[in-house]
């Protein structure tokens, strides 16, 4: 009984510091009317990308209260006629330059290369680079009004991070623990105040830095081999001496970040060892998850099963806190709340999995991504 009533504290601690940090830190940019004097560059690199992009540059080629903007694209080795798209859909629109990449040479992992090659090879003049991925979709003003937060956060690096459109099971179960997680463990005010790089976290596909700050953090350049080069990037900017800040994005932006299932796993496998680092470690958060989310349900079961209906009455309890946390954090980002967050706890036993999976691909050298090695 005892220990399942610490379970229960223990859940509902971690729910109200998600509480927290919806309803009260989490920075939200205004989506509305926003205009900026600053010339911006907005960085969009691609790898294969002619089936989706068309939707992102449209919206690139869309953007309000910047008068003074650039878009730059980089075709980085894509095969599948990325670059025909790009001509298609920008037209003779001056704004817009494509650029062709180069492979990367050694120490090097894909991304980072293409984004280093974007920052340093476009116009000196814009004094912000907004860095975009090809699954995202940004509203009119979502330029303006990040480049507006960056500057009121007082910021180097700002992290906008879009809604993620889900639209199968996989989708529903594992896209939206990343947010989840940031809200219920990340202390968002002490990782904006704080200047220890290990209290950094920042999302890549809609990355905002001042391009003084960036430079100065040794920009893509300094995370060049780095699997997660967004949260990477954020903690070389605070050893440069810059600060950053998430925001919440999910009126800026949107996002699908994989069609089937085969990508979504194959995605987060690619990265999870990166985010945990030593096996130890990610042993242990793992367990701690499972015990916190995914054990109480099944001790609930069990206890009702036995006879014990006070201790499944607090196993229940202890899920549906977690339960609510999801909800919390669904609300705060433009996710969806309900029925997904009642299966909160087959989201992270599945987290548990990929986890595993990733450690055991890496050890046998074999994770790849879009036709490149990584890790």
């Amino acid at each position: 009984m005892s220990a399942v009533l610490a379970l229960v504290v223990a859940v509902a601690a971690l729910t109200a510091h998600t509480v927290v940090n919806a309803t009260r830190w989490l920075r939200r940019p205004a989506a509305g009317p926003v205009e900026v004097t600053e010339a911006v560059a907005v960085l969009l690199p691609l790898r294969d990308e002619a089936a989706r992009v068309a939707p992102c540059l449209r919206a690139l080629l869309a953007q309000r209260g910047v008068p003074d903007l650039r878009i730059v694209v980089l075709d980085d080795g894509s095969t599948d006629g990325t670059a025909d798209v790009v001509r298609a859909v920008a037209g003779d629109d001056p704004r817009l330059t494509l650029r062709t990449g180069v492979a990367p040479p050694p120490g090097w992992l894909g991304k980072p290369h293409a984004c280093w090659q974007l920052a340093t090879r476009t116009d000196p003049a814009p004094t912000v680079l907004a860095f975009v991925d090809a699954d995202v979709v940004l509203t009119p003003y979502a330029v303006a009004a990040a480049v507006a937060e960056l500057r009121a956060a007082d910021a180097a690096l700002l992290s906008p991070y879009p809604r993620i459109v889900v639209r199968t099971a996989a989708d529903r179960l594992v896209q939206p623990l990343l947010q989840w997680l940031w809200l219920t463990f990340l202390p968002l005010r002490a990782m904006e105040r704080s200047p220890r790089p290990s209290l950094a976290a920042a999302g890549g596909q809609f990355l905002v830095v001042d391009r003084a700050g960036y430079l100065r953090a040794g920009g893509h350049a300094a995370v060049a081999d780095r699997v997660l080069e967004d949260i990477e990037l954020a903690r070389a900017v605070k050893r440069s001496g810059g600060r950053i800040a998430l925001a919440d994005g999910s009126r800026l932006a949107a996002c699908r970040m994989y069609e089937t299932w085969p990508q979504l796993r194959d995605g987060y496998t690619k990265s999870l060892w990166a985010s945990f680092g030593h096996p130890v470690a990610a042993a242990l958060v793992v367990a701690l998850l499972l015990l916190l989310y995914t054990a109480p349900p099944l001790v609930a079961v069990l206890a009702l099963a036995a006879g014990a209906p006070a201790v499944a009455g607090l196993a229940a309890l202890a899920w549906l806190l977690g339960a609510a946390g999801r909800v919390v954090t669904a609300r705060a980002t433009g996710g969806r709340a309900w029925p997904d967050a009642l299966a909160h706890s087959v989201s992270v036993g599945l987290l548990g999995w990929l986890t595993l999976r990733s450690y055991h691909l890496r050890k046998r050298r074999r994770l790849t991504w879009r036709g490149r090695p990584v890790g």
